[in-house]
């Protein structure tokens, strides 16, 4: 298999220095070029295309995200942001994602070379999942900012195949790479009295809320971070906050979260896992999970033990997926009970919420 090709855009030497290095000592990856910005790097795409750039937001002559913006309107490749910006400018970070980057990665504006090795494993993710990545032409937009183990962290098991179906439904999500993009696109389709919803985005702790009043904004329904104690109710969809588990109780008839704090699950903090797991032992019958597009397996497990408790499970399709890791994942574990286009996830949502739900395990 030929190497992952790797352009570095940033003004600063040392970064350039810094992540040159850490690609170039990585088995399956090579640098095809660097660039101090935007501009000289148009100047080495007309000759050559690379299979991911990495890019800094905050450079001389022209931003990221403008360079973004005219990158996939006119020859979209994956892009992956590590910027300073990202860390206290959330907005900018989701712009830049809206705009078309594939994934964000945090630096700070103090010891970014000790930072950039120290955080090699998770470049390395980021370049290997941008380079499966499918991008398309994204046409110009006015204003892109405008309006641990998981049995660690869950409660003790319960037969969920024993809960009463009620009328109460969940529904829980789960999503990766790409899926800020995806889940704007499903949220906004859901009328005003829609099922409750729990999801779980992989994004640092410092996005989460922005993303959240971002959707807010768009949506119908009422978009918010979770806290604990909230109630899934229709009409709102819970983003579980950056750097905190999300899990789904049941009081009642009444399903509520708790966000706590614990160790990595699936290499990730929020855990789709343990989202799922959760809805499993809380919901049973009663929960929808949907695993949406991500690299990685974070989720499949929580997604077949949902199954197991008699759950109905969809995964979103390859065609659809920016990256096709997580649904692959699950389908392959026998997870999903049908694979389906993003945009039917959403007609999906509320024929469950009518209590129209065949059988969840053949």
């Amino acid at each position: 298999m030929a190497d992952i090709k790797v352009l570095i855009i940033d003004d600063s030497a040392s970064v350039r220095e810094a992540l040159s290095n850490i690609i170039e000592s990585e088995p399956g990856m090579s640098i095809m070029g660097t660039a101090s910005d935007p501009y000289f790097a148009a100047h080495r795409l007309k000759s050559e295309v690379p299979d991911v750039i990495i890019c800094d937001i905050e450079m001389p002559r022209m931003d990221g995200i403008t360079f973004i913006r005219k990158l996939m309107n006119q020859r979209p490749v994956p892009v992956v942001i590590c910027s300073s910006l990202a860390e206290t400018g959330s907005r900018m970070a989701l712009a830049a994602l809206e705009a078309g980057a594939v994934e964000v990665i945090t630096k700070p504006k103090m010891g970014t070379q000790r930072f950039l090795l120290e955080s090699r494993t998770r470049i390395c993710d980021a370049v290997r999942g941008a380079a499966q990545a499918r991008v398309e032409r994204v046409a110009p937009k006015i204003d892109v900012q405008a309006k641990l183990t998981a049995d660690a962290v869950l409660p003790p098991a319960r037969n969920a195949r024993t809960i009463e179906r009620t009328t109460d439904r969940v529904v829980v999500v789960g999503a990766s790479t790409g899926g800020t993009e995806a889940l704007r696109k499903l949220l906004e389709g859901l009328p005003a009295y829609a099922p409750g919803l729990a999801i779980v985005q992989h994004m640092p702790g410092t996005f989460t809320k922005a993303f959240a009043q971002r959707l807010d904004g768009l949506c119908r329904i009422e978009v918010r971070e979770a806290t604990t104690g909230d109630r899934l109710v229709p009409g709102l969809a819970l983003i579980a906050p950056g750097d905190y588990h999300m899990i789904v109780h049941r009081s009642g008839a009444q399903y509520r979260v708790e966000v706590r704090e614990g160790p990595l699950v699936s290499r990730h903090r929020p855990s789709v896992d343990v989202l799922f797991r959760s809805a499993a032992r809380a919901a049973g019958g009663n929960a929808l999970g949907i695993i949406m597009t991500g690299m990685g397996d974070d989720g499949a497990k929580g997604l077949l033990e949902l199954r197991n408790a008699g759950a109905r499970t969809l995964g979103q399709d390859e065609a659809s997926c920016i990256v096709y890791g997580m649904p692959k994942e699950a389908k392959k574990l026998g997870a999903v009970v049908e694979e389906m286009p993003l945009n039917r996830l959403g007609a999906e949502i509320m024929r469950f919420a009518q209590n129209d739900i065949p059988s969840a395990v053949a």
